[in-house]
């Protein structure tokens, strides 16, 4: 068994130390947190001690950290963390500056970093992913990527969020490098303000299209939103030469009643902490495997590259141009 320690007591760190604590390989050996009282509610949930960032990176037991804190220590926690000669788990994204994630990419070369894209350990989305790279459908042309929130998040998450691109779209972002197999190299973004005119006014966008096209020709399409009006709306298409693979959205029970009004199905599931809940629990079962000496299926390079294109994406709705990634 791994000893681990949490750094992060917020949403999202809460649900890492839930599934640290129901994987038999690893063990939570502490919660650090700049705020006390977050620190100790979570640390004294799962009976184990606060600690200090020195104090986790120091002890020699602890042989990873889970990185879950804001977003603007991601990248300083995971170097200094790496330097401790810790396995690190970080949440994405790495960074909200691209030119400081590449600069820091010598740093930590040889660095057991997870880059926690979670969307990839969903089970249906690996299982759309296996029947590509099975060729069910043929060669993949094109995918559909739809991302919706249930609701607008607050001004004040929007205004240190880094912006719908690198906050929200980043996943798909991600999603749409694993699925095509191959990298991007130009992509368009439109973006409007449809949902809530304070997130306008503070310069950022709550409607989004990016269309992606990678060297071959192979193109993407992303439809983001923070106000869906109906649930957590997370869909892919797959176009291929002999067909399409669809993964749907995930409702809160199965049962459909049909009258002669027709049918109706349950509501899809409300968030992203339910909609992922396996996803998350994987990702712990994942870092329990680099533990055990595997190598991480997404790094510290994927984090870069889902960064960059999310700058393009935000420069392409600036500037109304198409971008060329690397350009």
């Amino acid at each position: 068994m791994h000893k681990i320690a949490l750094i992060g007591a917020g949403r999202i760190g809460r649900i890492h130390a839930r599934n640290a604590a129901f994987n038999p390989r690893v063990e939570l050996a502490g919660v650090v947190d700049f705020d006390p009282k977050a620190a100790q509610s979570l640390a004294g949930e799962y009976g184990v001690p606060v600690l200090t960032l020195e104090q986790a990176l120091g002890d020699a037991s602890i042989a990873g950290v889970v990185i879950a804190s804001s977003t603007d220590t991601h990248l300083d926690y995971s170097m200094r963390a790496a330097a401790a000669g810790k396995a690190v788990f970080c949440e994405k994204p790495i960074d909200q500056d691209l030119a400081r994630a590449r600069a820091a990419a010598d740093r930590l070369a040889g660095a057991k970093l997870f880059l926690a894209f979670n969307r990839r350990f969903d089970p249906n989305f690996q299982t759309l992913k296996a029947r590509l790279d099975a060729g069910a459908v043929g060669a993949l042309e094109s995918l559909q990527i739809t991302s919706n929130d249930p609701s607008p998040p607050p001004p004040a998450y929007v205004a240190v969020s880094g912006g719908l691109f690198k906050d929200m779209a980043i996943h798909d972002f991600d999603m749409a490098r694993w699925l095509l197999g191959e990298e991007v190299s130009e992509i368009w973004a439109a973006g409007s303000c449809l949902v809530d005119p304070a997130i306008g006014e503070l310069g950022d966008v709550d409607t989004a299209r990016a269309v992606l096209k990678t060297a071959s020709g192979k193109l993407c399409v992303i439809s983001n939103s923070r106000r869906s009006g109906f649930g957590y709306d997370q869909r892919i298409e797959a176009y291929a030469s002999k067909g399409m693979i669809r993964a749907d959205n995930v409702t809160e029970s199965t049962v459909q009643a049909w009258t002669e009004n027709g049918a109706a199905a349950d509501r899809f599931q409300n968030f992203f902490l339910d909609r992922y809940a396996e996803a998350y629990r994987r990702e712990m079962e994942h870092f329990a495997d680099i533990l055990d000496g595997a190598a991480p299926s997404v790094g510290y390079a994927d984090g870069v590259a889902a960064l960059a294109l999310a700058e393009a994406a935000a420069r392409s709705v600036k500037t109304g141009e198409l971008v060329k990634i690397g350009v």
